[in-house]
């Protein structure tokens, strides 16, 4: 297993970043990768075809909060712009990415709206912690926006109202996201219904994305980077299917590393059994890792040097992943956050 950060490097050209979705959503790339088969150059619809009758299908079914605000900092008859990401929720409040940090102070009053004010508990670096009452997130609906990531542009840096429905799942329920499991982004009633009448199981876990799964790798050995956490659940009926599944040789499929860190989280806390669960996990998942649930993942491109990228390459390995991304730079996939889509199958036994 490699350390250095380097080794999950790679070049890819700005053309291949996706500034918005395709229309309709199952409409994208689909890239069909088995460990010892050829790579396959599908669309995303095409997985109905590859999934099969009694697979267990597990998809996240977070809700993103417009968590990006731009407020007045009031400080006496002193203000100053400030624009706010929140990105963790505390006991009291929020924690914020905030730009520029430099402008709040502790006990300072950040003005959205005469009704909606929130007050700075502490400060780290570029991040704060918020007083935020919770009747104030009923706010972020009206003043709030979506949460893009740095590599999507927009005007003034601040997501428009397309975003608003096209950065969500269509199965999304619980808030609390400030990120969205873009995996399931491509998913389209027509997909989700024509995987239903085939026998797929299709459930639900909840991983509260947050913005530092966007923070780049800035040390020189991997095992010194430190990840976020992240609030997650997985139902007792959700953990007995999963089971159930084990036990009859079925297939179990994530839906972007989102599902995948919370399922692998819960077997990694309670031995290699999956068990109904709620709680926070920062799981780092490297090549090395042993997985202990999951059989495929669906999921996107990933930035170069990304944890995400590492997790992938622990999936299926560094050297199969080099050989995927630069097949699909080489082929015009659309990478990131609204781009194409992977199916990644570690065992070449097709059930």
């Amino acid at each position: 297993m490699s350390t250095n950060i380097n080794d999950y490097n790679f070049i890819l050209p700005e053309e291949n970043i996706a500034q918005r979705p395709v229309s309709p959503r199952d409409s994208s790339k689909l890239l069909y990768v088995n460990q010892n088969q050829p790579l396959q150059d599908q669309i995303f619809s095409d997985i109905v075809n590859i999934l099969q009758k009694g697979d267990l299908l597990l998809m996240n079914n977070t809700k993103v909060l417009p968590a990006q605000l731009q407020g007045v900092r009031i400080r006496g008859d002193l203000q100053a712009k400030v624009s706010l990401t929140l990105h963790q929720k505390t006991h009291n409040g929020w924690k914020a990415f905030c730009r520029p940090a430099k402008k709040l102070n502790v006990n300072d009053i950040i003005k959205f709206s005469d009704d909606f004010t929130v007050k700075v508990l502490a400060k780290d670096g570029g991040e704060v912690s918020l007083e935020f009452p919770d009747h104030a997130e009923e706010k972020l609906t009206e003043y709030g926006a979506m949460p893009l990531p740095h590599y999507i542009k927009r005007k003034n840096n601040i997501a428009d109202a397309q975003d608003k429905e096209d950065y969500q799942t269509i199965y999304a329920k619980h808030k609390g996201a400030v990120a969205a499991p873009t995996a399931g982004l491509h998913f389209t009633d027509n997909v989700l219904n024509a995987l239903k009448d085939k026998g797929v199981d299709v459930d639900f876990v909840t991983l509260h994305v947050g913005a530092g799964t966007f923070l780049p790798v800035k040390v020189d050995d991997v095992n010194n980077h430190k990840m976020h956490y992240e609030y997650g659940e997985l139902s007792p009926q959700v953990a007995e299917k999963i089971r159930q599944a084990k036990l009859d040789g079925r297939r179990i499929i994530s839906v972007g590393t989102t599902t995948l860190r919370i399922l692998e989280s819960v077997a990694t806390f309670n031995d290699g059994q999956v068990k109904a669960w709620k709680g926070e996990t920062n799981i780092f998942i490297t090549p090395g890792y042993e997985f202990k649930v999951i059989d495929a993942l669906i999921t996107n491109f990933h930035l170069p040097k990304s944890t995400l990228f590492m997790l992938v390459s622990a999936f299926m390995g560094l050297d199969k992943m080099q050989e995927v991304y630069a097949h699909a730079i080489q082929n015009n996939y659309r990478f990131f956050s609204y781009g194409d889509s992977s199916i990644l199958i570690k065992s070449t036994d097709e059930k």
